[in-house]
C-alpha cells in the first residue's frame, strides 16, 4: 500500500541511528496492525503487518535470531556470486 495513504500524522522513528536520517518509521494502525515505510521515501511503499507478525519479530530480535544480520562478512568473498544460492533460498 502506498505509505501517503495512511496519512502524514503519527510516523515514528523506532529505530533510527547515526545513518543521516535514512530510518525505518513506524505507524500503529487502529485496527492494531503495524505499518512500516523508508523515511527518505515516505510516499512509497508501507509493508503492512498484523500485530501477531510484529509482536513474533520483535520478540524473536530480542532473543538473538536476527544476529546473523549483525555479523561482518566474510573478507575472503570478493564477488556477490557466491551469496547467490542465499538470496535464492530466501
Amino acid at each position: 500500500m502506498p505509505a501517503n495513504h495512511l496519512g502524514a500524522e503519527g510516523w515514528r522513528k523506532p529505530w533510527s541511528g547515526p545513518n543521516g536520517g535514512a530510518c525505518v518509521e513506524a505507524l500503529k494502525l487502529s485496527d492494531g496492525r503495524v505499518a512500516l515505510r523508508q523515511s527518505t521515501d515516505p510516499d512509497g511503499p508501507a509493508l503492512i503487518y498484523t500485530h501477531h507478525e510484529i509482536e513474533t519479530f520483535i520478540q524473536g530480535a530480542k532473543a538473538g535470531a536476527a544476529d546473523f544480520l549483525l555479523t561482518h562478512p566474510d573478507p575472503n568473498l570478493t564477488t556477490s556470486a557466491a551469496t547467490a544460492p542465499e538470496r535464492r533460498a530466501a
